[in-house]
């Protein structure tokens, strides 16, 4: 469906430029009909604005907040690959979450970006989806999210 942009317009959201990777790797890369988005972490203006393990210093209302984020990131890298309006449907988001420990609530987290993506895509944005706990994550996120998008 195009018009993708548009429905983020209606929603009062903007999406941000593509975050710079932290290492060597890309954003983004289209293999067929689908584009793999590196993992996205909630960078605003190329800064983290929390930092620490969900359950100790950032709690879990904070680290869904900062997986839209990383949803938003994500839909940007897919955005300057093909242009968002390309996009058929969401089919998987992977989502990592900086355990402290005995911290269980790690799909609640992930909601972030789903819910994000619901609002977005409607039945397009329904997705499978793993949300994992780890112990770090890089340069001390909350959070890391990636998808894999079907495009037409």
């Amino acid at each position: 469906m195009a018009g993708w942009k548009q429905r983020l317009s209606e929603l009062g959201i903007a999406l941000p430029e593509v975050a710079a990777p932290v290492a060597a790797y890309v954003p983004a890369l289209r293999t067929g009909s689908h584009v793999y988005t590196s993992g996205q972490l909630p960078l605003v203006d190329g800064k983290l604005q929390v930092t620490g393990k969900v359950g100790d210093q950032v709690t879990p209302e904070q680290a869904k907040e900062q997986a839209r984020i990383c949803g938003l990131n994500a839909l940007a890298a897919v955005d300057s690959v093909v242009g968002l309006d390309s996009v058929a449907r969401i089919v998987k988001v992977v989502g990592f979450v900086a355990s402290a420990e005995g911290f269980t609530g790690q799909p609640a987290v992930i909601n972030g970006v789903s819910e994000l993506l619901a609002e977005v895509f409607g039945d397009a944005g329904e997705h499978a989806r793993s949300a994992v706990g780890v112990a770090e994550l890089p340069l001390g996120a909350p959070v890391e999210v990636e998808m894999i998008v079907e495009v037409e």
